[in-house]
């Protein structure tokens, strides 16, 4: 039995905030399991066009749980992404994987992603 297609509305809600957008991206870019703390760098680095040393102390923090607590259990209620917050790692769905073409097409529209994303470890 498959699961029912997620619905293109939900798509667009899932991709409405720019860190959720930049953690699909990093997903679909790295096709594998990634950690919290990478996401979160990656996320300052790209919202703040700066590197992690130069930012404030407590930006990443605030990247960081705003990620916990509300991106990634949107992403995961939705089934696109499994979310161990134990482990602290964030890992895409097969759900995820048949979102590509619309994701895709919305992703390269970000002019904030235009120079693809690089998961900064």
């Amino acid at each position: 039995m498959s699961e029912s297609p997620i619905a293109f509305e939900t798509i667009l809600d899932l991709c409405r905030n720019q860190r959720r957008r930049v953690v699909l991206a990093v997903l679909e870019a790295e096709r594998r399991s990634v950690s919290v703390t990478d996401l979160g760098r990656t996320v300052l680095s790209t919202g703040h066009r700066s590197s992690v040393t130069e930012a404030a102390d407590g930006a990443l923090t605030e990247i960081r749980l705003s990620l916990c607590h509300t991106h990634l259990p949107k992403l995961e209620s939705e089934g696109v992404i499994e979310y161990d917050p134990a482990r602290n790692i964030v890992r895409p769905t097969d759900r995820f994987d048949r979102l590509q073409p619309q994701l895709s097409a919305i992703l390269e529209a970000d002019p904030n992603l235009e120079e693809g994303i690089e998961l900064r470890t």
